[in-house]
This record gives structure tokens, sequence and C-alpha cells, in this order.
């Protein structure tokens, strides 16, 4: 194979040249080196141009590593143009939307999730003599990942494989620990740079005032009071369109001199990054709006000024969704420092920082490491498919906190991505295959094996969920209903007033490219958003919340209107005038992250047939005995639930047996003794017993309700053999169990000592009142005619306390001494009840008259 042609290389003297011989050397050597060179020195195209050529690349390929698709394309770019040639000549590029190789391809310029998958496909990566993890210093999950991989490949199939790790900011020690054998750190390489003296200028924001016309204020006073092309740093591409439209573009500014105004962000055309990349026109200055992909990835030629508006769109877990997602906060003062530096590469220049000294103090020192901050799902994916036991075990630089790893096993897991034990199933697999979340990636799953229409809905959510809503506003005024969200994509001609136009197309794009993956057609099927629903819960499973006081199928309007109760628990809800707060169940794609009591901000209807079509398998059927309230009766209910939704239930009386006897001794010692069949009878024989306790003694049993409440088990349990709800305790007997408390000497004494009732002059029986320290008896008067004898109890013992009554049943005279009261105060009792009751025979001396009844005559 014929030497590069590194003339045009040579001649541009980059700084990185003196430490080029020295990195040769060490991947000669040891095969592995890190090189640390500054933003601009030249590392990313020099380094692979001066080493294609070495010996022990041989056949084999370079290739490159850039953690974005912009750097990536402008890298090779960058390569093929000092070569002479075209791109996918010599030099290379692969991202996940555009391939440009051939081959005669011996540098590959990739983005970092490329080289992953190419290790999971071909662990040797046959045919690579070298991989450089360019920029590593971003530290990416994706680097991380495949860093940890190569190590792994090189320590124990390909020990010929080379390893360089190049940065512009790095913790060299750690990476050339991760990379040394033995104990043996690999080599480091340092490169000076050639920068210039950069004035830093502090210009904080006014109060309150947003970004973009901060920035376009300092852009215009950067044009007036410096020379050269401005570079600006803004967070995303929305932060960059409305900047540009503050300045204008190609319009001129301050100081008269025609003035082009190029954005640069991952998501532009090719044409329109090379435009931004290119140096201005002569006669014409330029104003490049970038995110921070330029902060160290790409050269922009001409700037001498840098306008840092100091924030960043970073990774982060976003538990609104359960996802990574891009979350705008300031930048570290490493990203700051680096920033500053491209003003410098020319010629002293000038970084312009949108905030104070002060607060500048109280940043971070250094961007933390993504797999520390963001969800962990893919790699928890991607480590169960390269074979490791467990994420611990691969050799990171950085590991992910426990919880996050545990939190995306269980995702996994639900998903039925990961098997029990932890090992990717053939789902898994295809999961892997796909650019998405792997809970994006199931929805789309389940999509395709719907059909057409199906994988045409599923690719839409998919698109809509990766990024921010598409819907703009406050929370509270946004509708839940995804499926609005899908008719807006489906229909470009739709309006709304809170769409976001540019949002709409991009997911439109993400659609289009997501089904080319899938190798469909753009036109696939029709998205339907009736399907919403059982395609979310197939990526949402954790996110199935159902209606509070509802279980599935209960009545229209039961429950409270818009509040729900997810899978785990905790609750949710959307206002009650939302299109789904009458709902049942919903898959909930999206909260604003309160765990207590999250609102729903974007979500689907979906019916338990649904979810039990997606998820059958992991389905539980629980069977419980339970006390109905509203039945007022035990009952066996058979529930189908999801986690802590119910998805179905049936309910039936229950079967005689243990467990029935005890929920039925378990209800009447919540619901109380009082729940029980008492009858008067019973009541007595109770209070019987406890007199006949006091004056005996403990060889009488205690009957006494806390006595009975605190031994169920003993004396009501055994009566309920063959019960099988409430009717059985209505038709209890209690005299007879208490009756059976007693032996049988104590049942034939009973009557005896402490009779229920005794029988009075007149022949009939009256019930003794046994509800006070002693028996009483309440009676009409003139029924103990006749008689001077006073009742007694316990053998004698005790005297009955009489309460003697008028004819109309008020209480005349108690006594515990009848033959003294007729001797005594009966003649002034006499005289009252004479002349209230006429018509009633008074005798004066009662103890010799004939007994009667009142209202009856005389015998």
């Amino acid at each position: 194979m014929p030497p590069l042609d590194l003339r045009r290389l040579d001649a541009l003297d980059l700084p990185v040249e003196p430490a080029v011989p020295a990195v040769r050397a060490a991947l000669a050597d040891r095969g592995v080196a890190v090189l640390q060179a500054e933003p601009g020195a030249g590392k990313t195209t020099s380094v692979p141009l001066r080493l294609a050529d070495e010996p022990w690349v041989g056949d084999g390929r370079i290739v490159v590593l850039e953690p974005r698709r912009l750097a990536a394309r402008a890298a090779a770019r960058r390569m093929a143009d000092l070569l002479g040639e075209d791109v996918g000549g010599t030099v290379g590029f692969r991202t996940r939307d555009e391939r440009r190789v051939s081959g005669r391809t011996r540098i590959e310029v990739v983005t970092e999730g490329i080289l992953t998958r190419r290790l999971q496909r071909d662990p040797a990566l046959e045919g690579t003599a070298l991989v450089v993890f360019d920029e590593f210093h971003e530290r990416s999950l994706q680097a991380d990942l495949g860093l940890a991989l190569a190590v792994e490949v090189r320590r124990g199939l390909r020990p010929d494989l080379r390893l360089l790790v190049a940065s512009a900011t790095l913790d060299v020690d750690r990476v050339a620990d991760l990379l040394g054998d033995g104990g043996d750190p690999a080599p480091v390489v340092a490169s000076e740079g050639r920068t210039h003296p950069v004035e830093v200028v502090w210009r904080p924001r006014q109060q309150r005032q947003h970004l973009e016309p901060a920035v376009a204020d300092a852009v215009k006073a950067a044009l007036r009071d410096h020379h050269g092309d401005v570079l600006v740093f803004l967070p995303g591409a929305a932060a960059i369109r409305r900047t540009q439209g503050l300045l204008g573009d190609a319009q001129p500014l301050p100081g008269g001199q025609p003035v082009d105004v190029h954005p640069l962000f991952g998501a532009l055309s090719a044409a329109e990054q090379d435009a931004a990349l290119r140096p201005a026109p002569a006669g014409r200055r330029k104003v490049v709006l970038a995110t921070d992909i330029a902060e160290t990835s790409l050269t922009v030629e001409g700037v001498t000024v840098v306008v840092d508006g100091g924030e960043a769109r970073s990774p982060r877990v976003d538990p609104r969704t359960g996802m990574t997602r891009l979350v705008t906060g300031p930048i570290a003062k490493s990203s700051a420092d680096q920033r500053a530096g491209r003003a410098g590469r020319l010629e002293p220049g000038s970084a312009i920082r949108l905030w104070s000294k002060m607060e500048h103090a109280a940043r971070p020192r250094h961007t933390p490491a993504e797999i520390t901050q963001v969800d962990v799902a893919d790699l928890v994916l991607e480590s169960a498919l390269w074979g490791a036991g467990s994420v611990a075990e691969l050799a990171l630089l950085d590991h992910p906190p426990e919880a996050a790893v545990a939190a995306a096993t269980r995702l996994l897991t639900e998903l039925g991505a990961l098997d029990e034990d932890g090992r990717p199933t053939f789902e898994g697999r295809d999961l892997s295959d796909l650019p998405l979340h792997p809970r994006l990636g199931a929805v789309v799953l389940a999509g395709r094996t719907r059909g057409p229409d199906a994988l045409a809905t599923a690719v839409a959510l998919a698109a809509l969920l990766e990024d921010r809503d598409v819907l703009r506003g406050r929370p509270a005024e946004r509708p839940a209903d995804v499926a609005l969200r899908l008719e807006l994509l489906a229909d470009p001609g739709r309006r709304h007033p809170l769409a976001d136009g540019g949002a709409l197309q991009r997911a439109r794009r993400r659609a289009d490219d997501l089904l080319r993956r899938l190798g469909e057609p753009r036109s696939v099927g029709t998205i339907d958003p009736d399907l919403a629903g059982a395609l979310l819960v197939a990526g949402f499973p954790d996110r199935l919340a159902q209606a509070r006081g509802r279980s599935s199928g209960g009545p229209a309007g039961a429950g409270r209107r818009g509040r729900f109760r997810l899978v785990g628990g905790s609750g949710c809800y959307v206002d009650g005038t939302d299109v789904l707060a009458a709902e049942d169940l919903l898959v909930v794609a999206e909260t604003d992250g309160d765990r207590r009591d999250a609102r729903i901000l974007v979500a689907a209807p979906v019916t338990a047939d649904e979810v039990v079509a997606v998820a059958g398998d992991r389905l539980e059927e629980r069977t419980s005995l339970r006390w109905d309230d509203e039945r007022d009766d035990l009952v066996v209910r058979t529930e189908r639930r999801f986690g802590g939704v119910v998805l179905g239930s049936v309910t039936r009386r229950p079967d005689p047996g243990p467990d029935v006897v005890a929920a039925l001794v378990a209800h009447v010692d919540a619901a109380g003794l009082a729940s029980l069949p008492w009858t008067d009878r019973a009541r007595r024989l109770q209070q019987r017993v406890a007199f006949l306790r006091r004056h005996q003694g403990e060889a009488w049993p205690d009957l006494g309700d806390d006595a009975l409440a605190g031994s169920l088990d003993d004396w009501l349990a055994p009566m309920l053999p063959s019960a099988t709800g409430r009717a059985d305790l209505d038709v209890l007997d209690v005299t007879g169990v208490l009756l059976a408390r007693l032996d049988h000497e104590q049942r034939r004494a009973l009557d005896r000592l402490a009779p229920d009732a005794v029988e009075v002059p007149t022949g009939r029986s009256v019930a003794l009142d046994w509800s006070g320290d002693e028996p009483a008896l309440a009676v009409p008067v003139q029924e103990l005619y006749g008689s001077t004898d006073t009742p007694t109890v316990l053998d004698g013992a005790v005297p009955v306390v009489v309460h003697l009554l008028s004819p109309a049943g008020r209480p005349v005279q108690v006594t515990s001494d009848l033959a003294g009261f007729w001797a005594g105060s009966w003649a002034e009792v006499r005289k009252d009840l004479a002349g209230r009751y006429p018509k009633h025979d008074w005798p004066e001396d009662p103890s010799t008259a004939t007994p009667h009844q009142p209202g009856k005559r005389p015998r």
C-alpha cells in the first residue's frame, strides 16, 4: 500500500507535530498511549494521518471516535482534503445517519455508538489496527463504554490492538492507569500548543434578562470594538435560531462591514455546517452561533472573539420520563476555558462571558462524567450483551451509581430485554440494534408486530417522546393526551396555538429516519392515535396508572376525577378539565418529576385488555379472602393485577374452611362483640355468671366482653366449622355459646344460684335484671299481693331488689324487704295510688289480698 502524501499536512506545521514521534513510539512499543493536546493543536487530523503508514497498521484500519456526528464528518473531510481526496477514499466516516467509506478506506471516523455496535458484533475487531478515542474529556457514556470494551478486547482477544486516548483536558493519570497493564500505566504524551493570550471580559446579564438578547447585544459590541470573526456559544438550536433572528442574517452590523451570521449545530445539513466552518469571504466578517460542539471538536477559522452564554445542554436522567434528556444548565470552568481558548488560535483575542466573576468562582471545575448523571439502561443492556456478569465488571473509568444500575435492570427486565437472571433475551438483542432508549425501542418493536398502522404510530410516538414536548406553554395549559400530538404530527396542515412547528418538523424527520433504519418505506402506514395506549404500555409498563377509588371496569364517574395511582403506588394527576381526567387506565409517558404527587404531562388511555395483550406474561392473579364493606359480608376476590393496578376482578362466596373461620373471627375482633346477634337472654346469662364469679370466685369463668374478645379463637372459632360468611354469624346462638363455656356442674347450679327469672304470686315468670351489682325484679305492685316473701338468689343469701311499679309501669317503691314495706310505707303509697288509679283495688293489707295483674279482674 503506497504511503500517504502528507505534503499539505507538513505545510500546516500544526502545534501537535512535535508530539507525534512520542505517540508513534509509545504505540509501537506498548500499544497504548494518552495524548493531551490543547483545542486546535491538530490532534484530530494530524495524528491519524501520521500513524497510517506505521508498520503495525499493515492492511488494517485506524478507527477514530468522535463524540458527535458533525465532528466526525468535519474531521473526515479535513483529513481527506489534506490528502487531496474526496471523503470515502483513504479517509471515510460513518455515523448513525450517513456512511462514506469504501474498500480503500484506511482511516474511518465514526461516532461513539458505532464502535459499541461493532464490538458487540465482532469482539475481535478484525481489520482494525488502532482505535483513537478523540475528545475523550467529554466523557460521554458511549465513549466510556467503548473504551472499556476495547480495553477488554486488547487484554483478552487482541493484544495487538492499539489504543490511543486523545483529549484537551483530562485526568491523564487515571486514563493511563486504565490503559496500562499489570500496574504499569500507559505512556502519556503532552503537546504544548501555540495559543495566544486571551483577554476575559466579564459582561454579566442584567437581572431577568433573557439569554438571547444579552448575546445579541454582546455580539454587536464585539463587532464594533474588535476585529476578526466572532464565535458564539449558545445552549441549543432553539437559542441559536432566536439569536439569529435578533442579529439578522447577512446584514451590516455596527461598523458598516457586511456580516454573515451562521448557525452551527448537529441537526443542520452538511452544506450549512460547512458554511459555518469556512473562512469569511474577503471584505466580510462572520458570526458563528454554535452549540458546545465548537468547544473542542471543531475548528472555526478566523475567530478572534468568543461570546460565551455560559450554558450548555447536557444529558441528565429525567425523572419525568425515566429516560436521559438534554437539560440546559451552566457550564463548568474547564468548558469556559476551552471556549475562551478558541479566540487565541490565530492571534491575541478576547472572550466575553455573560456571567460574573463571582458566579464563575461557584461553578464546578469539571463537567461530571455522563455515566454518573444519566439513565444507564443502555449501558446495562450492552453489558449483558457483552457477557459481563454485571456493569461493575466492565473496565470503566467511572462506574454508575448502584441505584441507577438497579433501576435500569428492573426496567429492562420489565421490558423483556433481560430475563430474571439478567441475561439478554432475543427482544433485548433487537432493542440494542435500535438507536433509541430501550423504552422507546420497546414501543417500536411492539408496533412492528401489530401491522403497518401500529408501526407508523409507534415510530411517531418514539420521535415525539425522544425530545422536548412539541406543545409549549406552562404545564397546566398543555393537554396531556398524546393523541393530540400524534394528530399534529400526522397532519402538517393542522394548527394548534401551543404547537411548536420546528419541533414537529424535527419529529417528522426523526420518524422517517427510524422507518428507514427499520427497512420500511416512509408511507408504511397511517398514524392511528387510538393505538397510542396499547403501544406505550410496551415501553412504559411501570407508568401504568389507575384512577383512584376505582378498579378496572368500575362505574363511570367513580373515584376522584383526574387523580391516579401508578403501578408502584405513587400518585399522579391531571386537571379535572383535562380530556384524560375521566379515564380509568392511563399509560403515563411524562410527568413533572414530583414523586409524591406528579402532574401528568403526556399520557394515553389504555384498556385492561390492551395491557393484558402486551404484558400478559407479567400479570399476577391474586386471590384474597376479605370482608367486603359494601356487601357487609365475607367474599373471595380474585384479581388480575399488574403491579398495584387491578385490571379486573371476580367476587364469589367462599367455601368453608379454616381460612373462612379465621376471617370471620378477625372480622368480629375488628368490629367488636356487638356485631354478634346478642339477645337479652344471652346478655343476662353473661351477667348472671359475672354475679356468681364476684360472689363465689374464679371457679366461674370470665364471660365479660373483654375476656370474650380476647379469646375468640377459643370459643367462637369452634362454632363456625361450616361457616361461609355473615349469615353464619347472624344465626349464631350466643346463649348456647356462653353456656358451652360452663361445665356440667356449673350449668346445673346456675339456675339455682342465679336464676334467669322468678315466679311472682300471679304465676307469671318475670326475668331478673342482672345488670347491676345485685339482681333486680321490676313488677307491678298488684302482682305481689298475698306475698310477704322477698325473692332471693344464691340459695337465699342475697335478696333481690324489688322495683314496685304502678299500673302505668312507673316505679313507686324500691325495696329488699317486702313484708316491711307492706307493714310500713305502703299506707302512704296506697293513698297516692288510689288517688291516681281509683278504679284499681288498693287493699289496706296487701299481704292477705289476692294478687292480680293490672288491667285484669282479680280472681
